[in-house]
């Protein structure tokens, strides 16, 4: 009798979350698209795109500037003694060293200049999202983005609600 009772409260416990969880909303929205539609996101775009004209320029101007040297120094090795063709080696490997780190560096700081720009497009967006499910009444909204956690799709897709909301 005692068994038959638990078996009851464990299969009504079972309904009774199963009927919950029936009752939640969700709906889905691929965030990276939202993002990337965003009209701020065109002008973090530019801002990086000046910063890298800018870091290629300089690399460039190194790059011709350690070639012509090269060519300079290689047309003219018969010339001169053996050491001051190990120094000439010596400066060439140095501004090659000198041209790579400033090729890292660029990297790390045009990747540095992208985080900070997108951060608060990011934060932007991700309170339009819970604006507008709660306002709905979602209870969880899922992501959407290609490579995502998303299994079935048959939610609402809140993405065109969201711009209205962002104003594009």
């Amino acid at each position: 009798m005692k068994t038959i009772k638990n078996l009851i409260s464990v299969f009504a416990l079972m309904f009774l979350t199963l009927n919950l969880s029936a009752q939640s909303k969700v709906a889905h929205i691929d965030s990276q698209t939202l993002i990337s539609e965003m009209p701020e996101v065109k002008e973090a775009q530019a801002q990086l795109e000046k910063l890298q004209k800018t870091y290629a320029t300089e690399i460039d101007a190194s790059m011709k500037e350690y070639q012509t040297k090269l060519q300079t120094y290689s047309a003219d090795a018969q010339n001169q003694t053996q050491v001051t063709n190990d120094a000439r080696q010596k400066e060439l490997a140095g501004m090659e060293q000198n041209i790579q780190q400033y090729q890292q560096t660029a990297s790390q700081d045009i990747q540095k200049k992208q985080a900070d720009l997108l951060r608060p497009l990011i934060e932007k967006a991700r309170a339009a999202i819970q604006k507008v499910a709660r306002a709905q009444g979602f209870d969880y909204v899922i992501d959407g983005t290609q490579g995502g956690s998303l299994i079935l799709a048959d939610g609402k897709d809140l993405m065109e609600d969201v711009k209205k909301e962002l104003g594009f």
